[in-house]
C-alpha cells in the first residue's frame, strides 16, 4: 500500500477551500473539523454548506441558516447553511410560473419534470455558491471560506458556454434535458465568471478530494479530478477518510476490513496517484459536536472511550439476503430491478440474487453496466444462468451521437449545439441511454428471472414518460391502439411483473439518498419492493473497539430504515461486500 500521511488539520494556506466527493465520504466532517482547526489557530473562518445533504446543524449541535452564525465553542469560526433544495424550488418558479395559464397544463408538466431532477438542485445551488465566491467581501473578512461540497465539473463547463443564456427549450422542444431553460438562472455572467477565475488561482483555491478507501469512492475522486482539471483548475488535495489504521490483531473481519481497504488503495487511479495525499483514520465516536470534532483533530477520536463493546443487539433480527431470495423465488420469474446511489453494492447484490435463483434450478439473466462486477460469480454459475453486459461509455456515446445528428439535421446553431453536447455529458443522459439498453431486456422477465443491475430512477422514467418517446415508439413499433400497448414503465409499476431493490448502506448519508430514491420512484407510481442494507457489521462478532464502535451506531440507522422501508433485508459485511459498485 501507497505511503500516506496523516492530514495536517492546520496546514491550508489559500482562502478557498472547497470540499467535494461522492455522498457519504465524510465531507461535511472533514471540512468541520479543518474550520475548527484553523480557526482554534486564530484564523478567522467561514464555514458554508451548498450539500443537499448537509448536516451542519446536527454537526455543531446549533441552529444555522442561510446567514453567517458564530458558533459559541469557537471563537472566530461562523458557519452558514445554503439550502440548495429551497434554491432549486425558487429556480423552478423563476421557469414554470411564466407558463402557467399560458402553455396546456400538459406541457407545463412536462417542464416541471425537465427541472425535477439532481441536475436542477446543483445549478440552483451554484448560483448561490458562485455569489459567494465572488463576491466573500459581502460576508465579512474571513482568513479562510471553507465550503462543503464543491460545483462538479460538469456544472461550471456548462454554465460557460454562451448558449446557456438563451432560450434553448424553444430551439430543441423535445430535449429530455435534466437541466431545462438555464435562462431561469439569474443573468450575472461577470459573477460567474469572476467565480471560476478565483477556482482556477491556486494561489486562492484549493479543491480537496474527500474519498473512501474503496474502489467506488476512488473513482469518483478520480473522475473529479479529472473534469476540474479540464477547465484548469488543477490545485487538488486528496483525503482519504475513514482508514483502519490498527486492526485488532487476530479478528478476521478487522482483518478482511483492513485487507480489503489496502488492495484499493494499491490500486489508486492513475488521475489521484500524484497528487497530494492524507489519511483520516476510521474513527468510533459519531463526529457530532465540537469536543468530537476537535478529538479527530489531536488525534484522539479513534480510540474507544469504552472497553467491552459489542456488534450483538438485543432487538429483533433484520432478515437476511437469503429471505429476500425465498421472497422472489416464489414467482418463478420477473424482473428484480436493483438500484441505490453508488457505492453502495448495487452490483454485489444483483450478482448474490441471480446466482442463488440459478443454483435452485432457476433459469436467470442477469445483465450489468459493471463487466467487471460480475466475471467471478459466472465463472462458478450453472448452466441455467446466463449474462450480458451493457457498456455505459458505448450506450452514452450512441446516444450522445443520435441526438446530437437529430439536432444539425434540425438546423440548431452552434452555441445551442454546443449547450446540449454539453447538456448531453449529465449523469440523466447515461440513465436514459442505459435504460434503453434495458428496455430490450425486460420481455425477458415473462419466461425467466431477469436480474438488472442498477434500474433507472423515477425521474428519468418520467422524463421520458412526459416526452411520450417510448409510448409513440411502442404504438408505432406494435401498430396497435394506445390501449393494447405495454410501456417499459408500465412494466415497471406491476408488482407482479417487476420488483425494484434499493440497496443501501448502514450509514446517514446513504440513507437519506436511499429515502431520496424511493421518493423518487414512487412520483412515478413504482412501489419499491423493499431495502437490502449492505455490509453491516451489526451481529459481524468483531471484537475489533473500532468496528465495535461503528456496529453500535448503526443501530440508529437501521431503526430510520425500518421506518422508510416496507420491507429489509440485510447481507453482513464481508470481504466480498466490500467491492462496492
Amino acid at each position: 500500500m501507497r505511503e500516506l500521511t496523516p492530514i495536517d488539520w492546520r496546514g491550508w494556506t489559500t482562502r478557498f477551500l472547497l470540499f467535494t466527493g461522492k455522498g457519504g465520504v465524510g465531507k461535511t466532517t472533514i471540512a468541520s473539523a479543518v474550520a475548527i482547526a484553523l480557526a482554534d489557530a486564530g484564523k478567522r473562518v467561514l464555514l458554508v454548506s451548498t450539500d443537499p445533504a448537509s448536516n451542519l446543524r446536527d454537526v455543531f449541535e446549533m441552529t444555522t441558516g442561510e446567514h453567517p452564525t458564530p458558533v459559541p465553542t469557537v471563537p472566530r469560526l461562523e458557519i452558514m447553511d445554503i439550502d440548495p433544495h429551497q434554491a432549486a424550488d425558487d429556480y423552478r418558479a423563476r421557469v414554470i410560473n411564466p407558463y402557467r395559464g399560458v402553455l396546456p397544463e400538459a406541457e407545463v408538466a412536462a417542464l416541471a419534470e425537465k427541472l425535477a431532477g439532481a441536475c436542477t438542485v446543483e445549478v440552483a445551488a451554484f448560483d448561490l455558491f458562485a455569489r459567494l465566491l465572488a463576491t466573500p467581501a459581502a460576508l465579512g473578512a474571513h482568513d479562510h471560506v471553507v465550503f462543503d461540497t464543491a460545483p462538479t465539473g460538469h456544472t461550471l463547463r456548462l454554465l460557460s458556454l454562451p448558449a446557456a443564456w438563451s432560450d434553448y427549450l424553444r430551439a430543441n422542444p423535445d430535449a429530455t434535458s435534466c437541466l431545462g431553460p438555464l435562462s431561469g438562472l439569474h443573468d450575472d455572467r461577470p459573477i460567474y465568471s469572476a467565480a471560476v477565475d478565483a477556482l482556477k488561482d491556486s494561489a486562492t483555491t484549493t479543491v480537496v478530494l474527500v474519498t473512501r478507501p474503496e474502489r467506488a469512492s476512488l473513482a469518483v475522486a478520480a473522475t473529479a479530478a479529472t473534469e476540474l482539471s479540464e477547465l484548469g483548475i488543477a490545485h487538488h488535495e486528496v483525503v482519504v477518510n475513514g482508514l483502519l489504521t490498527r486492526p485488532t490483531p487476530g479478528d478476521a473481519v478487522a482483518d478482511a476490513y483492513a485487507a480489503a481497504q489496502r488492495r484499493a488503495l494499491d490500486g489508486v487511479p492513475l488521475e489521484l496517484a500524484a497528487l497530494g495525499t492524507s489519511v483520516v483514520p476510521l474513527v468510533a465516536p459519531d463526529m457530532v459536536g465540537v469536543s468530537a470534532l476537535r478529538r479527530l483533530v489531536d488525534g484522539r477520536a479513534d480510540r474507544p472511550t469504552s472497553n467491552g463493546l459489542s456488534t450483538r443487539t438485543s432487538r429483533s433480527p433484520i432478515p437476511a439476503l437469503s429471505d429476500l431470495i425465498d421472497e422472489i423465488e416464489t414467482k418463478e420469474r420477473g424482473a428484480i430491478l436493483v438500484t441505490g446511489k453508488g457505492g453502495v453494492g448495487k452490483t454485489t447484490i444483483a450478482c448474490r440474487i441471480a446466482l442463488e435463483l440459478a443454483r435452485r434450478g432457476h433459469p436467470v439473466h442477469l445483465s450489468t453496466t459493471d463487466p467487471a462486477g460480475h466475471a467471478a460469480a459466472i465463472a462458478e454459475a450453472p448452466r441455467t444462468l446466463t449474462a450480458s453486459a451493457i457498456d455505459p461509455e458505448a450506450a452514452t456515446r450512441e446516444y450522445v451521437e443520435r441526438r446530437i445528428s437529430n439536432a444539425v439535421k434540425q438546423g440548431l446553431e452552434k452555441a445551442h449545439l454546443d449547450l446540449l453536447g454539453e447538456d448531453l455529458r449529465s449523469p440523466c443522459s447515461q440513465e436514459i441511454a442505459v435504460f434503453q439498453a434495458f428496455h430490450r431486456l425486460l420481455g425477458r422477465a415473462r419466461h425467466e428471472f431477469l436480474v438488472i443491475d442498477t434500474a433507472p430512477t423515477g425521474h428519468t422514467l418520467l422524463l421520458l414518460d412526459t416526452t411520450g418517446a417510448y409510448h409513440r415508439q411502442s404504438i408505432n413499433a406494435a401498430g396497435q391502439p394506445s390501449g393494447r400497448v405495454i410501456t417499459p414503465l408500465m412494466r415497471l409499476q406491476d408488482p407482479e411483473y417487476s420488483k425494484v431493490i434499493i440497496v443501501t448502506l448502514p450509514e446517514t448519508t446513504p440513507v437519506s439518498e436511499a429515502a431520496d430514491l424511493q421518493d423518487d420512484l414512487r412520483r412515478a407510481g413504482i412501489e419499491p419492493f423493499g431495502w437490502v442494507v449492505n455490509a453491516t457489521l451489526t451481529d459481524s462478532g468483531t471484537t475489533d473497539p473500532v468496528l465495535a464502535a461503528r456496529a453500535q451506531l448503526e443501530q440508529a440507522q437501521l431503526e430510520r430504515i425500518a421506518s422508510l422501508a416496507r420491507r429489509t433485508w440485510t447481507l453482513p459485511w464481508e470481504p466480498a461486500t466490500a467491492i462496492s459498485s
